[in-house]
């Protein structure tokens, strides 16, 4: 398979509402300043679902839990199509401990090429890292297997630490 066109690239700009209603623009900033740190941007089908659960509490466990993930400090970010109330739900049911975006109109889907899965009934659930310069540096689309995006990332942020 061919790798994604956006790999070392920088990451699109886009803005789309967090789990609060409120606009998150990415890649996000602080006082006006883009982040210089990693980031991992995974897009899920749907909040709630069996899969997109699983892999949104291993992202929020491999925070705390994962090394890599507390030394490179990187940023992990979780966006769906799903409507803000059923981000917010989501969200607080798991205590979800980072930021949870609402892309109705797929603005951040189209911006990261990210299309459809299980053969187009649903959209993918694709991974990006993006080095802390906002180049993506890698990618992983794998809509039925939820379990592997923690482990990706890992790798990812380890060549990162590598290089």
């Amino acid at each position: 398979m061919a790798p994604h066109p956006l790999i070392n690239e920088p990451a699109p700009e886009f803005s789309v509402p967090d789990a609060n209603g409120r606009m998150f623009k990415f890649p996000p900033e602080e006082q006006g300043v883009r982040v210089k740190k990693p980031i991992a941007l995974f897009f899920y089908p749907g909040a709630g679902t069996f899969g997109c659960t699983r892999e949104a509490c291993q992202f929020r466990d491999a925070l705390v839990e994962k090394d890599i993930f507390r030394r490179t400090g990187v940023q992990v970010i979780g966006i769906s199509p799903d409507p803000v109330p059923k981000q917010k739900q989501f969200a607080e049911s798991q205590n979800l401990t980072y930021p949870v975006l609402s892309d109705e109109k797929h603005i951040a889907y189209h911006a990261f090429h990210v299309g459809k899965g299980l053969l187009g009934f649903t959209d993918a659930r694709t991974t990006f890292v993006i080095d802390s310069e906002g180049i993506i540096r890698d990618s992983l689309s794998a809509t039925m297997n939820y379990n592997a995006h923690v482990g990706f990332v890992i790798k990812a942020l380890g060549k990162l630490e590598s290089q």
